[in-house]
């Protein structure tokens, strides 16, 4: 990508977009507002509110609890629908359910379970914080022993440092396919098949790389993952989690949370606890109907693009992203946090500076660009394929600039919030 990348440049690769069209298919009331967190939470489908009210008009309104025999299916047909389209996973190995946190105490205990007298589990120190939360909580009430692999802030984890920390006590390995912080994208196969060498089982965070880079759960060898719908899926704040389980695993685990949805022949309301085949018996209760439905319109457009050409418009929007940083913002005191490889970065890239809390407040009310902040001096930019334009990121990196050049951030609180 060129340094001295010209603003018409942008306007010609938006022309040449095949996802060009699909920015429609989003609500955009504000044209002069640059969304650059589609990391943390995606865009409205434009098709979301009409479907979600015939769901509660019809559905709820006319039809009431007769409608729950198509409703008590909708986990497992969301969970295919992300299998298929956005995961490389086999049908009867993905359900939508939960929390990401709720689904990686239910997998991890489960494989802790099933590891035998292994008594080591490996996080990646600098990994998402509810990753390391649960997995310290489930340490501490069994008495296993947590190990936190030191990885760097920019690059991320290597694959030879966790080779080294790779043994026959370790039971479990939690990891997420790309950083949250910085964005850096693991090898998915490798890390795998490292694993498995010593009988571990990997279980992956898939977050931040689901509907941004390509995912191949079978082919990679995954084992379990689990991940949220409502960042570059664009599912909704607080859209249910999804998690996958490999079909030859399903029947030697046994999850924690022994709800009734997980159980076999539920309505039969047996006394004892019969865990579901297949994936089914990784639900644990009666699922939320109107979050799980607004991801139907989502998948659509997601399916339509297809997560190869996301993936290649998202290579060159990061780009774009680094190449003006180099041009622009470096000499303000700004360097580029991510890998600058794209083949080891996923969606979104992170920005150093000393001051990038103020920035990150300043860019949103002063330049009407939405970024986000991570600690501990990180401005995080996180373009989405399927609605943000090369025009959108050159500007966006233009009214840094200035912001920059005039030092506006300088008169900025700085004081922490509850959400950065």
């Amino acid at each position: 990508m060129r340094d001295d990348f010209p603003r018409y440049l942008a306007k010609e690769l938006d022309a040449a977009d095949p996802l060009a069209d699909l920015r429609d298919r989003f609500v955009i009331g504000d044209d002069d507002l640059i969304y650059l967190d589609g990391n943390s939470l995606g865009r409205l489908p434009a098709a979301t509110p009409a479907h979600l009210d015939r769901l509660v008009r019809q559905g709820w309104g006319d039809q009431l609890v007769r409608s729950w025999p198509t409703w008590i299916e909708w986990g497992r047909r969301l969970g295919d629908r992300l299998a298929a389209h956005a995961l490389g996973a086999r049908p009867g190995e993905v359900v939508v359910s939960d929390s990401t946190s709720v689904n990686l105490y239910k997998l991890a205990a489960a494989a802790l379970d099933a590891a035998g007298g292994r008594r080591t589990i490996l996080v990646d120190a600098e990994d998402f914080p509810t990753d390391r939360y649960v997995l310290q909580g489930l340490a501490q009430a069994r008495g296993l022993t947590l190990r936190m692999l030191p990885s760097d802030l920019d690059e991320g984890l290597r694959l030879h440092e966790l080779r080294a920390a790779l043994d026959t006590d370790v039971a479990l390995v939690v990891l997420s396919a790309v950083s949250y912080r910085s964005g850096a994208l693991l090898d998915m196969a490798a890390v795998n098949a490292a694993a498995r060498e010593v009988g571990a089982v990997v279980l992956w965070d898939l977050c931040h790389a689901v509907g941004a880079v390509p995912v191949e759960l079978e082919a990679s060898g995954a084992e379990l993952a689990v991940g949220c719908t409502y960042k570059y899926l664009n599912g909704g704040p607080g859209a249910p989690a999804f998690l996958y389980v490999r079909r030859e695993l399903q029947s030697r685990l046994r999850q924690p949370i022994q709800g009734w949805f997980g159980q076999r022949d539920q309505f039969l309301m047996g006394a004892d606890y019969d865990p579901a085949p297949g994936v089914d018996r990784f639900l644990v209760g009666t699922p939320p109907i109107l979050s799980l439905a607004a991801l139907d319109p989502a998948l659509d457009v997601l399916a339509e693009a297809g997560v190869a050409r996301i993936r290649a418009k998202g290579r060159r929007l990061g780009e774009l992203i680094v190449a003006l940083t180099d041009a622009w913002l470096t000499p303000h005191g700004f360097r580029v946090a991510s890998p600058r490889d794209p083949d080891r970065r996923g969606g979104h890239v992170s920005l150093h500076h000393p001051e990038a809390l103020r920035i990150s407040r300043a860019l949103a009310t002063q330049a009407r660009v939405v970024g986000d902040y991570r600690t501990p001096d990180r401005l995080r930019l996180g373009p989405a394929p399927l609605y943000t334009r090369y025009v959108d990121v050159w500007d966006a990196m233009d009214r840094l600039r200035d912001l920059a050049e005039r030092r506006a951030w300088e008169h900025v609180p700085g004081e922490p919030s509850r959400v950065t």
